[in-house]
């Protein structure tokens, strides 16, 4: 099985697409940091021979706050950090198009604790038989949507089906999490954010109500979040 790569795609959301590993991805597909793509290169997705992950990964604790898992709260919002001309710009148009090289900002150090990205209730809860793995906060118009957890923004747009205008942030080689049906998306990708920065305010979901979709990935693969965030 292969992708294709389109415009302007990551291998952060193609991994989250396929719930794929990225470094494992990247492994097999002979791909290096901060894994560069062009328009139209075929990826490999089969994980068969992809290399297995390192071990020694220490778990992620939530951290104890007051807030029950009815109605969850995010740590109040730092401002929002100046946004960088992060991008770098291709070199040439010759084909085969070149890859755009990014240097990624060092990941946060250890011994952070996820938090609530959201202040609301929990309407959806976590089913690992549906398309969407994650959770719903059902909460107001506009609200606002903070990082779970400080780390590197690796997507921002709208490209991957279901999610609207999506937020993808890596924490650490082990996790990812995503913020989805944002109205407003405000960080760009490759910026460093901390854990509860605004990174976006809340928008409608496929079913016309005001929620945020939050998921968390661990080593690729969805987890449920209510397992991770304070109780």
């Amino acid at each position: 099985m292969h992708h294709i790569v389109s415009r302007d795609e990551s291998l952060y959301a193609i991994a989250w697409r396929y719930e794929l590993d990225f470094q494992r991805l990247a492994a097999i597909n002979g791909l290096q940091p901060p894994y560069s793509l062009h328009t139209g290169q075929k990826l490999s997705l089969d994980m068969s021979g992809a290399p297995a992950r390192p071990n020694g990964y220490s778990t992620v604790r939530a951290q104890p706050v007051p807030p029950s898992r009815a109605e969850p709260v995010a740590t109040r919002a730092a401002p929002v950090q100046p946004r960088g001309a992060d991008r770098a710009t291709a070199q040439s148009q010759t084909a085969p198009p070149p890859a755009v090289a990014v240097t990624e900002p060092p990941m946060p150090a250890a011994g952070w604790s996820w938090q609530w990205p959201a202040r609301g209730r929990v309407s959806r809860e976590y089913d690992a038989g549906k398309a969407l793995k994650g959770i719903s906060i059902y909460t107001d118009s506009g609200a606002a949507v903070a990082a779970a957890a400080p780390g590197v923004v690796v997507y921002a747009g709208e490209g991957l089906r279901g999610y609207g205008r999506l937020i993808i942030v890596k924490h650490s080689d082990q996790y990812l999490s995503a913020y989805a049906h944002n109205n407003r998306i405000l960080v760009e990708e490759n910026q460093s954010v901390q854990q509860g920065q605004q990174i976006a305010e809340v928008g409608l979901d496929h079913g016309n109500q005001y929620r945020l979709y939050f998921e968390i990935r661990e080593n690729g693969k969805p987890v449920d979040p209510l397992n991770r965030l304070p109780k």
